[in-house]
Formats: C-alpha cells, structure tokens, sequence
C-alpha cells in the first residue's frame, strides 16, 4: 500500500471509528424521509478567510499564539439573523440544519463551562447555538449538532502538539481526559436545547456517540455510526441511511477570494442522484464574518428553492426505484405507495418546447395518471393556438411520454434546472441485471474481478469493467478523471467474470468497478481501489 493510500485509510478509520447500530431503526427511516439537509460551518477564523481550523496544523508558535488571543477578541457577526437562514433552508426544501457547535480549534459556539475559548466571550456575546436551534425549529425544521472530538485549544493548553489522526497521540481513545473532556460538551449540548436530531462527530466517535445516545436515545448519529460520504457520491445505491456532505465551493467555512461555486442546475442534479441512490445530501454554507450568507450561496439556494417550489414532493420520504437512472433520466418511487419520479437531467427544457421520452424501467397501468411537477400542463401562456396537453402510450418497448413545458419561471422563457414527471400506479418493466464488484488481486499484474449477480430478463448481456485515478484525502477537491473502459464481453448466466488491467504498477494508485451492459440499460458495482496483499 502506498503511503498515500495508507494515509487516507488510516484518516477514514480514524474519522469514523467502527459503525455501530444504536441508532435506533424507526429515527433512522424518518432521517432518510428527510433527505436534504443544511450544513453551517462557522468559526473564530472566519474573519481571516481562512480553511476552517486547519491552518493551525504545522503553525509557527506565533501564529498559534496570535490565533487563540486575538481572534475571539474581533469575532462579532452583527447582521447575525438565522431566522433569514431558516426560511431560506426551508424554501429550499431542506428538512434539517447541522450547526458546528464546535470545529477542530476548539471554538466552541455555545455558553459552555467546559472552557473559556467560547462565544460569550467575544465582542458578539451571545449563544449563537441557541439562537440557531430556536430560529430552525420555529421553521419547523430538525436540528443537529456537529461537534468534533479533536481540539486544538485543548491541545495547545494541555502541551500536545496540533495535529489530527493519524497523528499519533490526537484522539480520544489515546488521552482519556481529551475523552472526557469531549463527553462533558456532548452532555451539555444534549442537556440545554431539548431535543436534538442529528449529531455529526467529525473524528473518533467511540464514547461520544455512546454519550450522545445515553443524553438523548432518539438521536441519530450520522458521521461515527453511518456511512457518510464527503464531496462525492456514491456510484451506487445503499440500501441503508447514508449522508453525503458536499460544498457549494471549495470551502467549508466562507472563502472570500479564489472560490469556484458548483452552478445551481449542478447542486439541483447531485442532490437528485443522492435521493436516487437512497441517500441524504447535507449541503454546506459558510456564513461570511458578520453573519450573512455569502451573495452567491444564497443565489444558489434561491434557485433551489424555486426549483422545489414545483417539485419537492419528489424527494421527500422517497426510495430508490428499481434502478437509479436511464442515462440522464434519474428516479425515485414514493415510500409505500407504487408512484415513480422521473427527473430530466442534463437537457434544459425550454418553454413551449415539445418533446417525447421513452422510458424503459416503469410500466404505466390504465388507470396511472402522469403530469409535470408544478404545472397542469392545460395552458401555455400567450399561445392558445397549441394544445400543451400531455399524452403518453405504455407499449412492449417502454413507457413514452410527449409533453410540453408549460410553467415560466425566467422571464427569458429558458429553464436550465430538471423537469420532474410524476407517474402514478407504476410497476417495474423489467428486471434489471444486477453486477458486483468483487477483488482485485496481484499475481505479477492486475487481475479484475467481477460477477454477475443475476441476468434479469434479457438472454444475455455484456460486462466488463471501468478504472481511473482513485482520489485521496489530500486531493478530494480536484477535479475527478472520468472512468476508461476496458474490453467488455457477451455473457449469458449469472457467474463470476474477470480481466487483466494492462499496464498498471503493483502501487498504481487506481480504482475500479465492474460494469454490465443490458440492453436497455447500463448499470455498475460499487467502486474499489487496487489493493496488493503481501
């Protein structure tokens, strides 16, 4: 294993510690019902722009000196008002808030007595959290809590260096009173603010989630006890409570300057492909120095939220269906009832403009009804010559719908965000293949191995596989190579398959998936990096 591999698994197992399954079941179903989430990132720093706590690792003596004396002293958001925060989150369709009560650098944001390094005293003053939680839950919104086990404050006064794992002698589970230290602020924020949702612990989760649950047994503890994802998605679906957590820009906390936000149509399409996969997207802002969002996080969530003006149904207590997508058509089927979402991606769908899709997964039955999400689709402003109605066929080569976009909301008539089509009594259409990944092994080159589940119902399909660079921890925010194909090959069973990947090194830095082609469809096995067993 390269060191860089190594750093990065020895990073995650650090992070998330062993999962664990004392969330309780019934508060796990109702947190993947709430599906989109609002993330805030928040911290003494903020006024120098910087990554958020981070800048202390490796830091000069002065600098840490600098840091912990004078930052407090001009930490004053003045235009602090998250009730603008939660109407906005709740506009946008967002069903929880996870609020860092306290980063890396100690900083905590509550009225604590575990210590001095705190918001009351700063020029501010004030209990941010406990503003945050009543401002949130007056919008009807749950609330969770970030905390993280590591504290740089608590480092540098108690004479340990700053660092964070795999560091030797950072966690929890190495220095006792940094343990219970950490448990003495989960008791205090599961003690003073009533019922709280979410707790996000962002490292060692071992006695503190145990201490979350012992404050509150309803909770849920998302990062430490579930899988959750950070700037990317998964490829696949899970059929379990999942969260990924992804930034607007590149930053957690507000970057003035060299920042590249990800566009609203974008942000739209990766919060789809999560609910697709069966997941929830935990989206980040990073509120500026005197308490307002950044100009362009809230365009970005002014868009979404017109967007789930018309079409928030269709990610709120939703499943995956059968499959995840037809190429650039994603779904999702309502809980407990046969009604399918079919979300058009990827292909800006102007005003008045007709069009007829196909798709092959969903079978309409008589009595199903199809419309457009937000729209009747009877009448198409300033045209009453053409008739916008929809009109769809279910024959033995799919499910096709011809509609016409109908509802303007840009005054240019373009709409470059999803069309959603709700399809009820729907069945499935066929029954897909299903492929695994499976090893990869060394025997003096790359030997890919793969299997082919089940067939579903075509006589044969093709499979095979997809490898590119595999990103790290140090490098999660460039930009992701896109998948290379390998050679793919006919097969008409379900059975194990493999193949040589040529050319690559014994440390070759690369992951890969297994792949099949049905017919009608394309679909893939969770992604795995090449690993050498000596």
């Amino acid at each position: 294993m390269t060191a860089r591999r190594l750093f990065a698994a020895l990073a995650l197992a650090a992070v998330l510690g062993p999962l664990d399954a004392q969330n309780k079941p019934d508060r796990l179903e109702r947190f993947r019902d709430l599906g989109f989430g609002l993330f805030i990132h928040w911290n003494v720093d903020v006024p120098l722009g910087s990554v958020i706590s981070h800048s202390l690792v490796g830091a000069s003596p002065d600098y840490v000196q600098r840091y912990f004396q004078i930052l407090p002293r001009i930490f004053n958001p003045y235009k602090f008002n998250p009730t603008d925060w939660a109407i906005l989150a709740k506009l946008a369709g967002m069903k929880y808030v996870v609020f860092t009560t306290k980063h890396h650098a100690g900083f905590c944001m509550w009225d604590t007595a575990s210590t001095a390094f705190n918001v009351m005293n700063t020029p501010f003053c004030k209990d941010i959290t406990a503003a945050v939680v009543k401002a949130f839950r007056e919008q009807g919104i749950a609330v969770g809590f970030y905390i993280s086990p590591d504290d740089f404050h608590w480092f540098h006064t108690h004479g340990y260096p700053i660092a964070r794992p795999p560091a030797p002698r950072t966690t929890t589970r190495e220095i006792p009173a940094l343990m219970e230290y950490g448990k003495a602020q989960v008791r205090e924020l599961l003690t003073r603010y009533g019922p709280i949702d979410v707790l996000f612990i962002d490292g060692p989760a071992d006695g503190l989630r145990e201490q979350a649950w012992a404050s509150q047994p309803d909770i849920v503890v998302t990062r430490g006890a579930i899988e959750t994802p950070e700037q990317h998605v998964p490829g696949v679906p899970m059929d379990q409570a999942w969260e990924a957590c992804i930034t607007m820009g590149t930053a957690w906390q507000h970057k003035p300057t060299h920042d590249v936000y990800k566009s609203g149509p974008e942000l739209i399409e990766t919060l789809i492909e999560i609910r697709a996969k069966g997941g929830n997207l935990l989206l980040n802002v990073g509120p500026r120095p005197d308490g307002e969002l950044s100009r362009e996080e809230e365009a970005r969530l002014r868009e979404i939220a017109l967007w789930n003006f018309a079409n928030g149904e269709s990610l709120e207590a939703v499943r995956p269906w059968i499959i995840t997508n037809e190429s650039g058509i994603w779904f999702t089927r309502r809980k407990n009832e046969p009604t399918v979402y079919a979300f058009v991606t990827r292909a800006p769908w102007k005003l008045g403009e007709r069009r007829t899709l196909t798709l092959r997964s969903v079978r309409a039955a008589p009595d199903s009804k199809i419309s457009i999400l937000g729209a009747t689709g009877e009448i198409l402003e300033y045209r009453p010559d053409v008739d916008p109605r929809l009109i769809w066929k279910q024959d033995s080569q799919g499910l096709h719908i011809t509609a016409t976009t109908t509802q303007r909301f840009y005054d240019d008539r373009k709409w470059p965000n999803p069309v959603v089509f709700k399809i009820t009594q729907a069945s499935p259409a066929l029954r897909p293949p299903q492929v695994l990944t499976r090893a990869a092994r060394w025997d003096g080159g790359w030997l890919l191995e793969g299997e082919l589940a089940q067939l579903g119902d075509a006589p044969s399909v093709e499979v095979g596989f997809q490898y590119r660079p595999r990103k790290g921890l140090t490098d999660m925010y460039e930009k992701t190579e896109p998948w290379r194909d390998l050679a793919f090959a006919k097969q008409s069973a379900a059975g194990g398959f493999s193949q040589r990947l040529p050319g690559a090194a014994r440390d070759a830095d690369l992951e890969f998936r297994a792949v099949v082609k049905h017919p009608l469809l394309t679909l893939y096995g969770v992604e795995k990096g090449l690993t050498a067993k000596d």
